[in-house]
């Protein structure tokens, strides 16, 4: 008989992430759609020296104040710790939204690397990685920043930039539901990096507002197939 996939805990389910691991986290970036329990359960677990894969680093508690009334902890909880020696995602910084996060303070101060990458790319380079493709071409970036050291092809008179596929040890994702198997549906914008992400890590950990026997989800709901998904942890809404 196969091994169950339900965990008992999101410190259960990320107990062996080790240091100098790569960590996807879901999410497009405030609250909704982010895997909040298993971010702070990796907070409290204490690995270090993480490459972190996110669409936004987090603002941090302090920060989340002024977005929803009572505040609410993200993936800065990771950079407060001193977790991450690199990021690499779309939106590292709020535009000047005071005070600073803490991936903003830390970059400052000289203590993470940021690789930032413009948001069709992020998902394209995920992508690539789950289809085991060996990258693309984007003009997006060309005669930018964006474009140093990385390799460059002319295509029909236009330029593009070769950009490879973005794949991590472990996944951190959030969804609504899924059945014992792992299967699992979203939740309005929760859809957005949460299914790329759970098919480009070697173990994907996903927290559900509810598991349901198998049989009960609607087979055309289903966005994500059981085989990417390792481990589940029920945590209600």
């Amino acid at each position: 008989m196969s091994k169950s996939k339900i965990f008992k805990s999101c410190a259960e389910a990320v107990a062996d992430i080790f240091d100098e691991a790569s960590v996807m986290v879901g999410g497009f970036g405030s609250f909704g759609g982010l895997p909040i329990n298993l971010i702070v359960a990796l907070a409290e677990q204490g690995a270090r020296d993480l490459t972190l894969i996110a669409n936004m680093g987090g603002v941090g508690f302090e920060l989340s104040h002024r977005i929803k009334p009572g505040g609410y902890q993200d993936a800065g909880i990771l950079f407060e710790n001193g977790q991450v020696k690199k990021f690499i995602g779309s939106v590292p910084a709020l535009g000047g939204m005071p005070p600073t996060s803490p991936l903003e303070r830390l970059h400052r101060e000289g203590k993470l690397e940021v690789e930032t990458v413009p948001q069709g790319t992020l998902a394209e380079r995920i992508r690539c990685a789950a289809g085991g493709l060996g990258g693309f071409y984007t003009p997006v970036g060309v005669g930018t920043v964006v474009a140093e050291g990385k390799e460059s092809r002319v295509i029909d008179g236009r330029e593009y930039l070769l950009e490879r596929p973005l794949r991590a040890d472990f996944a951190l994702i959030k969804a609504h539901k899924a059945d014992r198997l792992g299967n699992l549906v979203y939740r309005q914008t929760a859809r957005c990096f949460n299914p790329v992400m759970a098919t480009a890590a070697a173990v994907t950990i996903v927290e559900v507002d509810g598991v349901v026997p198998v049989g009960k989800l609607d087979p055309e709901a289903v966005v994500t197939p059981h085989i990417y998904v390792h481990r589940i942890v029920e945590v209600p809404r």
